[in-house]
């Protein structure tokens, strides 16, 4: 993807997940935006996006952040928001072990208070450690914590795959948490 579809990605990532009426832009409460009308938002913040860009960055996203309706008149982000919006979550079994990415800073809080949504709405855990790596990279010095997410599941805790790599849960209590190998 080149440097401006990053830059467009960000802005979807902003509009579509945490601040879309700060660009005039509507949410149905599924979290679904008119696709013209977010063109629209986007040429009012001197965001160049059409169908096609917009297209090109659902189906290449790694992360799977987007996803299009059947005649691609609609989008959604499928998960990170701030926002409170109604995605249809519907709880699957995931793998035994899940990793989370965040800054050694944090570690200690984590161990005595589990592992928090904070300004989302829930907890995104990575299905490899290199993912998680990076997403503490971005936090700080990065660590990883390994996620007993079988055990989860088991206990009743209700784990959510949004893509191939990310999956959600509301939170992470620290019985389930420990210092993954290699990790900082």
């Amino acid at each position: 993807m080149v440097e401006s579809h990053i830059k467009k990605s960000k802005f979807l990532s902003w509009a579509l997940r945490h601040n879309p009426g700060k660009i005039g832009l509507r949410l149905d409460s599924k979290g679904w935006a008119d696709v013209s009308e977010l063109v629209e938002c986007a040429r009012n913040q001197k965001v160049n996006l059409n169908r096609s860009i917009i297209q090109e960055i659902v189906e290449t996203d790694s992360k799977g952040r987007y996803e299009l309706n059947g005649d691609l008149t609609k989008i959604r982000a499928v998960y990170g928001h701030s926002i409170d919006v109604d995605l249809d979550l519907e709880p699957e079994d995931p793998p035994r072990v899940l990793y989370h990415g965040t800054a050694t800073r944090f570690i200690q809080a984590i161990f005595r208070h589990g592992i928090q949504p904070g300004r989302r709405r829930f907890v995104h855990l990575s299905t490899s450690r290199d993912a998680a790596m990076q997403v503490g990279a971005r936090h700080g010095t990065p660590a990883v914590l390994e996620i007993d997410s079988a055990l989860m599941a088991e206990d009743g805790l209700e784990l959510y795959r949004m893509s191939k790599e990310v999956w959600l849960t509301r939170d992470v209590p620290t019985k389930y948490v420990r210092i993954g190998k290699d990790s900082y």
